[in-house]
Order: C-alpha cells, then sequence, then structure tokens
C-alpha cells in the first residue's frame, strides 16, 4: 500500500481519559461505519486496500490521552477528503469522550517530486563531466591510442610491429624515439632502452640490414660505440645536434634518415656524429681531414646516378634499404612535393660539398656526356625528353631493349640476359620493383617512386629529380 498511496490523513486525537492505541482504531472503524455508504465503508476500503494501515502514536499525562493518526490512501482527491471529514465526526474512544481534528492532507507524489528536484538539484552540479574536448585534443587523444596500440614489444624492448619481420630495422635510444617514429609512420624501430646494448639487439641486427638512428649528444655518441663494438650496423643517421630524436617534427625526422652514411665512413672516428654531418652536406663542421682517413673524398664528393652504391644511398632516401616501406613512400612524396624549387638547393649544397673534393672529382661532376653513355644520360634522354619508353641497359651501361612504358613489366620478364639497369619514365610501382628483385636488377631510375608496401634491398631505386638536383648543370 505503501508503494501506491497518493494521500496521508493527519488528525490529532484528544481523550479525557486514558486509553491505548486499540482504542482509538476501533473507535474509527465503529463510529464510522455505514456513515459514507458501502462505497466509502471504511472496512471494505481496508480489504481493497485503497486505504492503508491506521498508525496511531497515543500517550496519556494527566489523566488525558494525546495522540496522532496516519491514515494512507490510493483513492482520489474529493473521496480523500470525504473520508478524513468523516473521521472528525468521532466523539468516544473508548469509554471517554474524546475530540479528533485533521490537521492536513498530505500528498504523496509531491513529497516525491520534491526529493527528485532536489535529488536533481545535485546531480546536475555533481553529476556532469563540464570538460570539453576541442578538435585538436581529440585528434591528439586518437593519435595517441593508435601509436599506443602499434606499439609492441620484442624480447622485452620497445618495438615497432614491423621488427619482427621487416629486413631492415632502425635502432633508437628510448621508448619514446619509438613513438615518435610510429607518430610519422615508421613501423620498423627497436629501441636499445640505455647505453648497455642488449643482446636481443645485438644479435638481431646481424640478421637485418641495420640503421643506426642516435641523439645528437653525448648519450648518442656512447650508444653508437658500444653498438658498433657488440652489434652489426650497415648505416649510421643522428638527430641535430644538440636535441634527440623524440623532439624531431615529421620534416626533420625524415631529412636525418636520408642523411644517413654507411657505417665504414664513420666506424673508427673519435666524433662520428661530425662525420656523418660532414658527409650529408649539413652546416655542421666537419672533422679534420686526418680524421677522415680515407673516407673523406668519398664524403666531400658530390652525389650522382653514376656513382657507386654507398654514395648513391647517401644521397637520396628512396635508396635507403634501411628504412621501412612508409619511410620510402614519405621521402618520397616529399620528393615529388618539393620538384624543381629543391633543385637550386640540392646544387647548392653539392657546390659547396665540391669545395673540398679532389680534381678528379671535380672534373667527373662538371662533365656531361654528349651521348646516353652513363647511366645518367639513358635517364636524361629517357625520362627528361618524356617519352613514356622504359630502356634496359647492362653491366657496361649499353642498350639491351627498349619499349614503351605500359609494357615494361612483360618486357622485363621476358627479357635475356636479364638487365643490370632499368630506366623507366613513369612512375615505379610495388609490381614492377619486385619483379626487378626476382630478376636480380642491381638499379632502377624512375620519373617517380610509388608507394611501397615491401621494400627489396637488393635493388637501389631512384627518382629523376633526386638524382638530377643533384647533379650540377653542364653549363
Amino acid at each position: 500500500m505503501e508503494d501506491t498511496s497518493k494521500y496521508l490523513i493527519h488528525a490529532n486525537v484528544t481523550a479525557d481519559g486514558v486509553v491505548e492505541r486499540s482504542d482509538v482504531v476501533g473507535a474509527i472503524f465503529g463510529q464510522t461505519e455505514g456513515l459514507l455508504g458501502d462505497e466509502l465503508d471504511l472496512r471494505d476500503l481496508r480489504q481493497s486496500q485503497k486505504v492503508g494501515r491506521i498508525d496511531v502514536e497515543i500517550s496519556s499525562t494527566a489523566g488525558q490521552s494525546h495522540g496522532h493518526l496516519t491514515i494512507a490512501t490510493s483513492l482520489d482527491k474529493v473521496e480523500t477528503a470525504t473520508l478524513a471529514a468523516s473521521l472528525e465526526t468521532i466523539d468516544r474512544v473508548g469509554p471517554c469522550r474524546a475530540d479528533l481534528e485533521v490537521t492536513e492532507i498530505e500528498d504523496v507524489r509531491a513529497a516525491k517530486r520534491k526529493e527528485v528536484v532536489n535529488r536533481a538539484k545535485e546531480l546536475l552540479q555533481t553529476g556532469f563531466d563540464d570538460s570539453v574536448m576541442s578538435s585538436e585534443e581529440i585528434l591528439a587523444e586518437v593519435r595517441q591510442h593508435v601509436r599506443v596500440e602499434d606499439i609492441t614489444e620484442y624480447e622485452g624492448l620497445p618495438a615497432g610491429p614491423r621488427v619482427t619481420d621487416s629486413d631492415a630495422i632502425i635502432v633508437v635510444e628510448g621508448r619514446s624515439d619509438v613513438l615518435t617514429l610510429l607518430k610519422y609512420g615508421v613501423k620498423n624501430a627497436i629501441a636499445v632502452e640505455g647505453t648497455n646494448v642488449p643482446d636481443a639487439v645485438a644479435e638481431l641486427t646481424r640478421h637485418r640490414t641495420v640503421t643506426a638512428f642516435l641523439d645528437g649528444d653525448r648519450g648518442g655518441d656512447l650508444i653508437f660505440e658500444e653498438l658498433s663494438q657488440v652489434g652489426d650496423i650497415d648505416y649510421v643517421a643522428f638527430a641535430p645536434s644538440g636535441t634527440s630524436v623524440e623532439d624531431l617534427d615529421h620534416h626533420q625526422l625524415f631529412a636525418s634518415l636520408r642523411n644517413k652514411v654507411p657505417y665504414d665512413n664513420v666506424s673508427g672516428l673519435n666524433e662520428p656524429r661530425e662525420a656523418v654531418a660532414a658527409t650529408d652536406g649539413s652546416s655542421t663542421p666537419a672533422p679534420a681531414p686526418d680524421a677522415r682517413r680515407t673516407h673523406g673524398s668519398e664524403a666531400a664528393s658530390p652525389t650522382s646516378i653514376d656513382e657507386s652504391s654507398g654514395s648513391a644511398d647517401r644521397s637520396t632516401g628512396a635508396s635507403n634499404a634501411a628504412t621501412d616501406a612508409t619511410v620510402a613512400g614519405e621521402a618520397a612524396t616529399e620528393s615529388e612535393a618539393a620538384g624543381p624549387a629543391d633543385g637550386s638547393a640540392s646544387a647548392q649544397s653539392a657546390a659547396s660539398t665540391d669545395a673540398g673534393s679532389t680534381p678528379a672529382a671535380d672534373a667527373d661532376a662538371t662533365t656531361e656526356p654528349a651521348d646516353p653513355e652513363t647511366v645518367y644520360g639513358h635517364a636524361s634522354a629517357v625520362i627528361r625528353d618524356g617519352t613514356d619508353r622504359v630502356r634496359f641497359l647492362d653491366a657496361d651501361g649499353d642498350t639491351i631493349d627498349e619499349t614503351d612504358a605500359n609494357d615494361a613489366y612483360d618486357a622485363l620478364d621476358s627479357l635475356e640476359p636479364a638487365p643490370t639497369t632499368v630506366v623507366l619514365d613513369a612512375i615505379l610501382s610495388q609490381r614492377l620493383l619486385d619483379l626487378a628483385a626476382d630478376r636480380g636488377v642491381d638499379r632502377i631510375v624512375a620519373r617517380s617512386l610509388g608507394q611501397f608496401t615491401k621494400r627489396p634491398t637488393g635493388v637501389r631505386i631512384h627518382a629523376i629529380d633526386d638524382v638530377a638536383a643533384e647533379r650540377p648543370d653542364s653549363g
């Protein structure tokens, strides 16, 4: 009844004598019986649960009794008011004269409404999270989630998800460096977590193409020194002097990876960071000439498509076998976006680097053959002239075959003997790159590079703009 009651009838009772609760209840039922007819008979209403239990509290003092009674009903307003008025007709309780007065008819639902309002006020103040994320915060949160989801462990060390199956890996210092590389799409990095290189990393370097990408501080030098003693390094790259890998933005990170140098060029030097800076053409002072040993002339000479494999790899990120597929895609995109505007800057860099080269190197860099007797000459004739052709060259730079660029895959598949170099006036695709690796092609020069999901390490690939920008003008 308490759950379905609508109203509560409150009344005070006074008796001239000592009475008990049962006397009051008996007086209510006895003196109201038949007063309001059968429909409002209190006994029938009680049996049908339209009227609840009659609660009476009464006490006696100085020969008089005073009390309070409460009756719960589920009747409507008119019926409840009529029932309450009938209670005031009671004039005796037990053997004593008595007086009963209704003081209030309480609407139970109103009381519940008050509770609802008060609770709603509390919830309004404390139940809502008023923090609203901006668009930038939402994007940053999503990026952070993706980065953390992508990071894995290799032998208990923080690593990208591609470390276990990639042909090439990048060794960095700490977990934050791995996260930074993941942020820009590089998923083949592993951290050494300090200057003590773990055995797992040392063993991994013996089976992969390894690029050590280290901070531009003393800590980076120490890790490089130990890694060179316990592991097998193929390439070395440093963050700009005084900065960490985790602090690099997108452009700085890929610039540092593109400027990596073969390990042989810096092994045994006291200042490997300065040697890397000298070979990549940056403004950081180079080490003393006697410290460069026999590699000084290689670092100073300009890089072109006709030079050795090591030099070509230093000149462009497109040929970096140690950088994963995503790095290759980013580097190619940046090269295409730069276009001819990068040519002057690269030429200026090459010119400044030529200051330390030998006369023989200067003569080779500034002499442009009249006929396509070199790979660069063939690349200019096929790609610069917009022929939409593909040319296959042997080890001596002579033409084996030439056909339409759209038929490059079929021609390479059936060509015997297999060419050493492919010059393609089209975008290099993953399908053609895989076939070239299977046929043993050593080098591919294309109009531009596509996005690669897998990067064969045995094929050096170049975009014509990258290589030509570093080639001095013939005039």
